[in-house]
């Protein structure tokens, strides 16, 4: 009895030292005060629709990437964004691959960036945009260069002679141009650096490939000495000469290379910054949706679902305690242990909450309250059996552990499909939810259950059976 009794105290010990450190990690617990051992290490995560902010939705164009690789193309994709995001100082961004589209129907890869704090959609949009798109070009054979040397000779010709150019009349060889392109481009960067050449004091940038893409700048300056290798800067948006052609003198095996192009020191910085904030691993991003919420909005959102959980909280506990009386005050305290870890799972392991993610929170709370209902309703059937109070929470733990363990493992199946197959707001309430069940399970068999048997009631006298009736009824 006294080791359950020892458990069922340091039960509620450590629920409430998680409860302070909850108290004293939240500010908006202690408005102007200060107090002891106080931190903020640990905020909450607050979602885009809770804090404020702008979310972008973006469709990547991965038609030149083989099927196998269209995964890691956009786990690329997410971490360069991310990386570009950094670089601006946005606090706690939230970026996220996902696919839409399913049976019958072509699969969209979507990017979806959510900046808290940034309320300007433009800057948002440029702060993705801007990133360089850098290609390696190599020299066409002999026979297609004469090709394009005849052909511009023809146009030039023809615009002399008066005649009006379309598009449509411009030969393909013009518009291929003397260059083809390589494997090698922005991809295969490992960083750029701003230098100044040595003789002429002009400002370069620098490049170091990754292993990878030393390995494709070697193969193509060994099979291309003595001629050029032009470097192209965002060729798909109308910059059609190279920044740069240097002439290979012989193989580059150390990964290195040069861009000189009369840059000022300004232009050249500014390069640098861009290429090391990383070049998208896609063909194109198409900007699909923005949504801006106000951060008085995300303010108002968070304060109708907190204030929601609490009157929640407070009418499920009135409820067990008027119904369920000294069982159901029993279930009210290990309902606040739920609650407290909850919060602290949120805080420790950076759970971003959003209003869905609110909503599954204070849906597993029910969920809590419905297993130790089972619980209740099992142990009064066994007082009216006969059985001492003891005896009779063993037993209606024993009989309603199946059921409890049943729904539960249903509610988790479901939780699971959601996140798996959900878009991302979806699956910020499946996680939440998840949680929520897998707590109220802990708090109903193991908190509920050392509360219960530490009570010092023995038999199955009047006075245990109006402890443990329920509602208006007592137990015969």
């Amino acid at each position: 009895m006294w080791k359950i009794r020892i458990w069922a105290l340091f039960l509620l010990v450590i629920g409430g030292l998680i409860g302070y450190f909850i108290y004293a990690s939240t500010p908006a617990f202690h408005p102007g005060k200060t107090v002891r051992f106080q931190t903020e290490k640990f905020p909450f995560k607050l979602g885009l629709d809770l804090s404020g902010g702008v979310q972008l939705v973006y469709k990547a164009d991965v038609t030149s990437i083989k099927p196998g690789d269209v995964k890691d193309a956009m786990a690329s994709l997410r971490d360069t964004v991310e990386r570009r995001i950094n670089i601006f100082g946005v606090s706690e961004p939230i970026v996220q691959t996902e696919e839409k589209g399913g049976i019958g129907t072509a699969v969209d890869e979507r990017l979806i960036v959510e900046l808290p704090g940034v309320t300007d959609v433009k800057k948002a949009v440029d702060m993705i945009g801007q990133t360089p798109k850098l290609e390696f070009m190599t020299e066409r054979s002999q026979a297609e260069k004469d090709a394009y040397n005849k052909a511009i000779e023809k146009l030039k010709a023809d615009q002399k002679a008066g005649k009006t150019i379309e598009v449509k009349d411009i030969p393909a060889v013009v518009l291929n141009g003397i260059y083809q392109p390589t494997e090698l481009n922005g991809r295969f960067l490992d960083r750029a650096a701003l230098e100044f050449n040595s003789t002429t004091h002009e400002p370069v940038v620098s490049l170091v490939f990754n292993q990878e893409g030393a390995d494709l700048f070697a193969q193509i300056t060994k099979d291309n000495i003595g001629k050029t290798v032009a470097i192209y800067l965002d060729r798909d948006l109308g910059n059609t000469e190279p920044i740069s052609a240097p002439v290979v003198r012989e193989a580059i095996t150390d990964g290195k290379a040069q861009i000189s192009g009369n840059f000022t020191a300004e232009e050249a910085r500014t390069l640098v910054t861009r290429l090391n904030s990383g070049a998208l691993p896609v063909d194109k991003l198409d900007l699909l949706s923005t949504q801006t919420i106000s951060a008085p909005l995300g303010s108002k959102a968070l304060q109708a679902g907190v204030l929601a959980g609490v009157y929640g909280l407070i009418i499920v506990a009135l409820f067990l305690i008027l119904w369920y009386r000294l069982p159901g005050l029993v279930a009210t305290v290990a309902l606040a242990i739920y609650v407290i870890l909850m919060l602290a799972i949120f805080k420790v392991f950076s759970i971003t909450l959003t209003s869905a993610g609110m909503a599954g929170f204070i849906l597993s709370m029910g969920m809590a309250v419905d297993a130790n209902i089972l619980i209740f309703e099992r142990t009064k059937e066994e007082l009216r059996k006969g059985h001492g109070v003891h005896d009779a929470i063993h037993e209606g733990f024993g009989r309603a552990w199946t059921s409890i363990r049943d729904s539960n493992i249903s509610s988790l199946i479901m939780a699971v499909i959601l996140f798996w197959f959900g878009t991302t707001l979806i699956k910020g309430f499946a996680l939440v939810f998840g949680l929520g069940v897998l707590v109220s399970m802990f708090s109903a068999i193991t908190v509920s259950r050392a509360f219960l048997l530490s009570l010092p009631f023995k038999g199955h006298g009047a006075f245990v059976r109006g402890l443990f009736g329920s509602g208006f009824f007592k137990i015969h």
